[in-house]
């Protein structure tokens, strides 16, 4: 679950995978670009669409891409996470072990409108590899299908995406979510100083659905709450603002401030980790990416 735009590919899938901005320049003399890139990423949270998917802890992280120059793309990123093992293990005597996130993704991307301006359709697979788990209306198995579709855009100095995300299957974790959408937009700004970009993001995770029966839980992040909709509860809005550095030779950092408007119902956080705290609370991020 990748912060910012999944299908930059090719020359700039590192850095908007690690949720980094990042601007490709080649010189006249450099040889074509390799169709494959990779790149490995440190942080210190892995946040993704606001919500901490490591507990406020430190994640590795690091994927590959190929990019054809017809368009088409494949990928896969991989995280280390806790939010599953963490939140299924927490009720049910149920023990769940996933200590990670496997993404695999594959679409077309084309400037049909012009240069700097591509568009993007595509499919994302989000695996967790898990061992315990119990797929019953109380938990409902992470494994989540989105389709999407993204319109990127050039200005200058000023570059982003606007993209919808649309759950074909139940929202990681989340019963009855199927049909949940993510629509979101990402701007990056180049300053011009010391190769730094300056990045902004929002965008609004509608969480389709019904609570289930009284006795149930929706989704492993969630409390349980007879009769609430998914979408009066668990739907919220998260946002982003940071810094990149390019330090040239494919290394990049980036810090970050994020949070959500994550609801709570009777005192408790509609999206929570095993200590009871807001799994969307505003947070700080620091990250150093290497692109190869």
């Amino acid at each position: 679950m990748k912060t910012l735009h999944k299908t930059a590919i090719s020359a700039v899938a590192a850095g908007l995978l690690s949720g980094l901005a990042y601007t490709p320049a080649f010189a006249a003399d450099e040889p074509e670009a390799s169709p494959i890139t990779a790149n490995v990423t440190v942080t210190n949270n892995y946040i993704y669409r606001g919500i901490t998917q490591s507990n406020g802890k430190p994640a590795i992280q690091g994927g590959f891409d190929y990019a054809h120059e017809s368009g088409f793309y494949i990928g896969n990123w991989n995280s280390s996470i806790s939010w599953v093992s963490d939140s299924y293990n927490t009720s049910g005597g149920v023990r769940t072990s996933a200590p990670i996130e496997m993404d695999f993704y594959g679409g077309f991307k084309k400037e049909f409108i012009g240069e700097g301006f591509a568009s993007d359709i595509g499919v994302l697979q989000y695996y967790y590899p898990t061992s315990g788990i119990q797929a019953t209306t109380s938990y409902v198995n992470p494994n989540t299908t989105e389709i999407y579709a993204a319109q990127n855009f050039t200005f200058g100095p000023l570059t982003g995406f606007a993209k919808v995300s649309y759950a074909v299957t139940t929202l990681f974790g989340n019963a009855n979510s199927t049909g949940s959408y993510y629509p979101d937009l990402t701007l990056n700004y180049d300053t011009g100083f010391w190769g730094i970009t300056a990045n902004g993001h929002v965008g609004y995770q509608f969480v389709a659905g019904n609570q289930q029966k009284t006795g149930s839980s929706f989704g492993p992040n969630a409390i349980s709450v007879d009769g609430v909709s998914n979408n009066n509860l668990y739907t919220y809005t998260d946002w982003k603002l940071g810094l990149t550095k390019d330090f040239g030779g494919g290394l990049s950092g980036a810090i970050a401030y994020t949070g959500t408007n994550a609801k709570t119902y009777q005192g408790n956080y509609a999206w929570y980790s095993p200590q009871g705290k807001n799994n969307g609370r505003s947070a700080g991020l620091i990250s150093l990416t290497k692109t190869f």
